[in-house]
């Protein structure tokens, strides 16, 4: 090999034997494999936990807002009240004979005019509770009202019953305010054996 030519300088007279000459590296150690391993599987874990969310987030199925809670509505409800401008038909809707002229007299008793308050038969004999029907919701309160001073009746909204206009008449007589009670068998005697 050819001889170099440049000038010799002081890194050129190093003695023999002194011991290692350059740069020194520290042995790896072993469990320095294992640590990595380790937080490339945590951080892996984690990335997987927050993708899931994420997506679950994205997909609306996680609400991250907290729902606000409802606010109590004060709803004023007027009491039923009687009102003893509605007509009234009694129904017995029970083989019992005289449960209609005895719930009329007790609607004559609370007020009704005796000539407004009309009793019958229903065309069935099972009809299961008292109810009171109303034709409008302008009508509820007072079969409400009804049903309350009667006892135990049930409410309903129904067009059975309600006045029909007659074309052959000058007069209106679907706009008469009136109620229909059907007394049921809740209302009927226990058979005597």
């Amino acid at each position: 090999m050819p001889r170099s030519t440049f000038p010799r300088d002081r890194f050129d007279d190093l003695a023999d034997g002194d011991g290692r000459v350059g740069a020194h590296r520290a042995e790896r150690p072993r469990s320095r494999g294992w640590l990595i391993f380790l937080w490339a599987t945590l951080a892996t874990i984690v990335l997987v936990i927050v993708g899931i969310f994420g997506v679950l987030v994205a997909s609306g199925r996680i609400s991250t807002a907290s729902d606000p809670e409802p606010t109590p509505t004060v709803s004023e409800t007027t009491p039923p009240a009687i009102d003893t401008s509605y007509s009234v038909v009694v129904l017995n809707g029970t083989a019992d004979e005289g449960l209609a002229g005895n719930l009329r007299d007790q609607i004559v008793a609370l007020g009704w005019s005796g000539d407004i308050v009309q009793t019958g038969d229903s065309d069935t004999t099972d009809f299961a509770t008292t109810t009171v029907y109303y034709r409008t919701p302008a009508d509820e309160q007072a079969a409400r009202g009804l049903a309350a001073a009667i006892g135990g009746a049930e409410v309903a909204q129904s067009d059975f019953l309600q006045p029909t206009d007659d074309p052959n008449t000058s007069d209106d007589e679907s706009a008469e305010k009136r109620l229909v009670v059907v007394i049921g068998l809740d209302r009927a005697s226990e058979p005597t054996p």
